[in-house]
């Protein structure tokens, strides 16, 4: 058997390097003025052929355009009209970094290469690292000055943009992009568009991931399907600002460069300091946009959460129940109900701190609220734990009310520019976790929480986006778009290696914080707050684009719906937030007993499914009449589950056989629900009977078994 290619190499002569994964080869060069190229990015190739490729170059035969190929990092000098990645200027107001090659290391599967400016004391280091088994790349910049303070050419830099990547696309017939839209409680829409010959930016400028937008792509040549066809995918592992500028010019080629930050953003490096960029990963598939999602839940689950093999638990959140009118004998008649449909984790939302009766104050005075809680939240988190749940708590550490404590102690905390009038959004303002005094205020005040209230689950929201965000008398005020969001990540590392067995959730008013960056240290993210079934589907259907299901927040509510009004079956809503991570968030005390008994059958039914669910290999199937599923298949092939959904019926319209393409051909399956056997062959090929209830908002589970050899008895078409 050959031994097993490097995952990453360097030529020195040739200025050749190859990063490999399972199923695919990632190229680039140097060229002649120093700067690293691209040169393929695609399905494996061995080193024979790739010796044999072509120096890459520019397809545009005219004098007016450069003829190199395009830049690993695009800087400003030279004959480049694109989007720049890096934007510099130094202190004798020379913009645009001129690079010499300054080396390589290699150390298993990282790359780094070196850059130096031919004149200035500028060092950028182009880093690599593809892990084994994965198909992904990642990609990140170290920029630094290397400047001595007592030499006149050392003053600071001023860096504009500094993007983690630039990434190039092989020549194709035509570029079509699939990216994420929305807004508040319509997260997560899916759309695939004609990329137009022009520069397309994508970017939240709101201190946020955000609700209208998400880092991540998805790039073909407009005939990709669910199943077939070459794509490229990248995303931003960054909870803060960013930027995506893809541009296809006029004779065919197509790049895109992001980073953290926005336009009109700039930080000062001084000598000796150095500015890192957050991870922007890609990947390449030839078999369509599912297993590009199912190679990025492969990638989430092995290299990004922080304790992937925990299951999520059933929960259960108060907020729809109580919104802020909370108190002790209140949540433990809810925590009662909960445990007793199943319930294994129990979260108090919001109103339960300072002088918290609406959500114009108390933001900021993390203690609980003397006349809902005389005792503090000790009684309750004991009956949670008596009950055999853990207990949860809401919190939104970086924000403030203006009236509260802390506020009238520290108004100076807040982001603010001294000559501006602050904006309120939510009768709130932020909390400037840039400041090394905040960030570690926050920490204490969350780290008492935890410990003081045996709290085992953070809920961590945050509500509102950043606005005239200044930083009187600091140098470098821009810093707090990047040192903010560094600063949670700080707080929520240490809270988790302070308290083994914490668990942390993402929420940001929904799904306004949801990215690689921040579920690096948190355990799911909360997906939208509109939890009608119907409008999730679609929400959902976007949501794993990128990510696993494990990750997906998805509760059961209250029919009507509060966000629409939405009337719709117990059993339907269960269906579609049985695909995620379950939750449940309704009023319970106001659920009939036969509800009750309802959901307690359905969480049971979730549980029985949930390892295929939060650890399977999850595939989406669309069949006719508007029917929908997701299907989940165990590793090994041997266990399955569908849930397939259709909101509106019509009539004299029976949907089509589900056709499930993820089964082997070769092998039988029984339903055990219902005593059925399957042919392996027809249901990939003519698909399963869905057999769903009449009328509108129908919807089923499967399960199904590989069987071998096939049992005794008639095969059920």
């Amino acid at each position: 058997m050959p031994a097993a290619l490097p995952l990453a190499t360097f030529d020195p002569g040739s200025g050749l390097a190859v990063l490999r994964t399972p199923n695919s080869v990632y190229a680039l060069r140097t060229g002649p003025d120093g700067s690293p190229r691209h040169l393929y990015w695609g399905a494996p190739l061995d080193a024979a052929a790739l010796s044999l490729l072509p120096e890459a170059a520019s397809p545009a035969a005219s004098s007016f355009e450069a003829g190199a190929a395009a830049d690993e990092l695009a800087p400003q000098t030279g004959a480049r009209f694109g989007p720049a990645g890096l934007q510099v200027r130094f202190a004798d107001g020379t913009s645009g970094a001129q690079w010499e090659f300054a080396g390589h290391r290699v150390d298993g599967g990282e790359l780094r290469l070196f850059l130096t400016d031919r004149r200035y004391p500028l060092r950028a280091e182009l880093c690599y690292r593809v892990r084994p088994g994965s198909d992904v790349v990642e990609r990140w910049v170290e920029l630094t000055h290397t400047g001595a303070g007592n030499r006149a050419e050392a003053g600071p830099v001023t860096v504009d943009r500094l993007d983690s990547a630039s990434w190039t696309a092989p020549a194709l017939a035509d570029y079509r992009l699939s990216h994420l839209t929305g807004g508040w409680n319509s997260e997560f829409q899916l759309h695939r568009d004609r990329l137009p010959v022009a520069e397309t930016v994508l970017t939240s400028r709101r201190g946020l991931t955000g609700h209208h937008a998400s880092p991540w792509l998805a790039l073909d040549d407009g005939t990709a399907t669910e199943e077939a066809g070459d794509v490229w995918s990248t995303a931003l592992a960054w909870s803060g600002s960013w930027r995506i500028t893809l541009h296809r010019d006029a004779v065919g080629r197509t790049t895109w460069t992001g980073g953290f930050g926005h336009e009109g953003l700039r930080w000062t490096l001084e000598p000796g300091k150095s500015l890192h960029t957050p991870v922007f990963a890609g990947l390449y598939t030839p078999h369509g946009f599912g297993a590009a999602s199912r190679a990025w839940h492969g990638y989430v689950a092995d290299h990004v959460l922080p304790e992937p093999g925990r299951e999520r638990p059933v929960l259960y959140n108060s907020w729809e129940a109580t919104g802020f009118d909370v108190d002790q004998a209140g949540q433990i008649k809810l925590a009662h109900l909960a445990a007793g449909i199943g319930a294994e984790l129990f979260v108090l939302d919001d109103g339960w701190f300072g002088a918290r009766r609406d959500d114009r104050a108390g933001l900021g005075d993390w203690t609980p609220r003397p006349e809902a809680f005389p005792e503090g939240l000790r009684p309750l988190a004991d009956e949670v734990h008596r009950l055999g749940m853990a207990f949860g708590l809401w919190v939104e550490p970086e924000m403030v009310n203006r009236d509260s404590e802390l506020y009238r102690t520290h108004p100076d905390w807040v982001l603010h520019s001294p000559t501006r009038e602050a904006t309120e959004l939510r009768h709130q303002l932020v909390l400037n976790f840039a400041r090394p005094e905040v960030e570690a205020w926050a920490h204490r005040a969350l780290d008492g929480l935890v410990r003081d209230h045996r709290v085992d689950w953070l809920k961590w929201d945050a509500n509102r986006a950043f606005t005239e965000a200044g930083w009187e008398g600091n140098p470098d005020p821009d810093r707090l778009w990047i040192d903010h969001t560094r600063a949670v990540y700080r707080i929520m590392d240490r809270l988790r290696a302070d308290h083994p067995g914490l668990r942390i959730e993402a929420c940001a008013g929904g799904g306004g914080r949801a990215d690689l960056g921040i579920l690096a240290r948190t355990d799911q993210a909360w997906t939208s707050d509109n939890t009608d079934p119907v409008d999730r589907i679609a929400i959902q259907h976007g949501f794993s684009q990128l990510f696993p299901a494990r990750t997906m927040a998805a509760w059961v509510t209250d029919s009507p719906n509060a966000a629409t009004g939405r009337r719709t079956p117990l059993r339907f809503r269960f269906h579609v937030a049985m695909s995620g991570a379950l939750g449940l968030g309704g009023d319970l005390t106001g659920w009939s007993a036969e509800e009750l008994d309802e959901a307690a059958e359905l969480v049971a039914r979730y549980k029985q499914i949930r390892p295929l669910v939060q650890y399977g290999i999850q595939h989406r199937v669309t069949g006719g009449d508007g029917v929908t599923a997701v299907h989940y298949a165990a590793g090994d092939g041997g266990e399955h589950a569908v849930l397939a959904w259709r909101p509106a019926t019509r009539f004299g319209h029976r949907p089509a056989p589900l056709k499930l393409p993820a089964l082997d051909t070769g092998a039988h399956y029984l339903d055990p629900d219902r005593d059925q056997v399957h042919s392996g062959a027809v249901l990939v090929h003519r698909g399963i009977e869905l057999s769903l209830p009449s009328g509108d908002y129908a919807s089923r589970l499967i399960r199904l078994r590989r069987t071998s050899p096939c049992p005794a008895g008639p095969l059920t078409p």
